[in-house]
């Protein structure tokens, strides 16, 4: 019977909703990627390493480049520094000698190919040319799920996993350490007074990223660096 009448026909079938899917997300990827393999081939151009620097907040980023600033020629080395507010990571890096920009997302919880050329172009007029440089370091935005999607024309994933974390957040958080070329345990000088379990860890990355580099360092101590400048360098 209809619905809205008593006139004895049957109710007709309801037609279906039209419907339309928008890929916003996979779009949205496709034109960072289209812009990351133009920042590679600058890169590839300039003869510079590139490296994409990941991790949770608080795992010692900043810190270990401020290490490694003691370590290597600081005019051959250059940071673009991701975080949601604040120039509090750059200006510790210019502090240590390196020439280091801050990029400022706002609400974004990652950076994007975009951001690397203005990051780029902030160093540009700094008098940093790509072509003076050695090792170009993207402090990523400190966050373990998103920053992972995002081809910012790297050379190298780096991640790091900090003793005081936990040994199972390579599993939590399989992606983005899956993509990377290497894993850094930092804060090694903390693992006994955490509680570290060294071989959990070292498991559990094998578990997610088997292809992985993994070094154990120490920004305070010294611990690996020198290791990881070699890894760099290859």
């Amino acid at each position: 019977m209809c619905r809205d009448c008593s006139c004895g026909q049957p109710a007709p079938e309801p037609l279906p909703e039209p419907t339309r899917q928008l890929p916003l997300h996979t779009a949205l990827l496709q034109r960072n990627d289209a812009q990351a393999a133009g920042l590679r081939q600058r890169f590839e151009a300039a003869g510079v390493t590139v490296v994409n620097l990941l991790s949770s907040p608080g795992s010692g980023k900043t810190a270990l480049l401020e290490a490694l600033a003691q370590r290597l020629d600081p005019t051959g080395l250059a940071v673009i520094v991701g975080d949601l507010a604040t120039d509090n990571d750059a200006r510790r890096l210019q502090a240590a000698g390196l020439a280091a920009v801050q990029i400022t997302t706002g609400q974004a919880c990652h950076l994007e190919a975009p951001m690397v050329a203005e990051g780029l172009h902030r160093l540009h007029h700094q008098g940093i040319s790509l072509e003076q440089l050695e090792l170009l370091v993207i402090e990523n935005v400190g966050n373990l799920v998103c920053p992972g999607a995002y081809d910012l024309g790297e050379s190298l994933r780096v991640v790091l996993l900090s003793t005081t974390e936990g040994e199972d957040k390579p599993l939590k958080y399989a992606p983005i350490f899956h993509g990377a070329d290497l894993v850094l345990i930092t804060k090694i000088d903390l693992a006994a007074a955490v509680g570290f379990d060294r071989a959990a860890a070292h498991a559990a990355i094998a578990r997610v990223a088997p292809h992985a580099l993994v070094l154990e360092t120490s920004a305070r101590s010294g611990a690996g660096l020198d290791a990881l400048i070699n890894a760099l360098a290859r």
